[in-house]
């Protein structure tokens, strides 16, 4: 599906872009930098907020321990962008 109609960015693109590990993108910026392009009109970017979520909890369900969310070895954990996966807050009053 595509959720970025301005740059053409798949959801898939977008997730293929969320590994484990310290170069994890952690905002949509981010995910725009790792894909090689930027925000246009911005409409997508609470989309890929979302896809972003969904990684996280996917992530802390695979890791089966009660300490922060972390999908890759615990040789990488103090440097692990998963366990300080951070969103913005959505704004009040505005339409989904």
């Amino acid at each position: 599906m595509i959720v970025c109609s301005c740059n053409v960015l798949s959801d898939g693109q977008v997730r293929a872009c969320l590994q484990a590990g310290p170069a994890c993108p952690r905002t949509p910026a981010q995910v725009y930098g790792c894909l090689g392009c930027s925000a246009k009109c911005g409409r997508c970017a609470r989309t890929i907020r979302g896809i972003l979520r969904n990684a996280l909890a996917e992530a802390e369900s695979h890791a089966g321990h009660s300490h922060a969310a972390h999908a890759c070895s615990t040789g990488c954990e103090a440097t692990c962008s998963l366990g300080s996966f951070q969103t913005t807050r959505e704004p009040e009053g505005v339409a989904a």
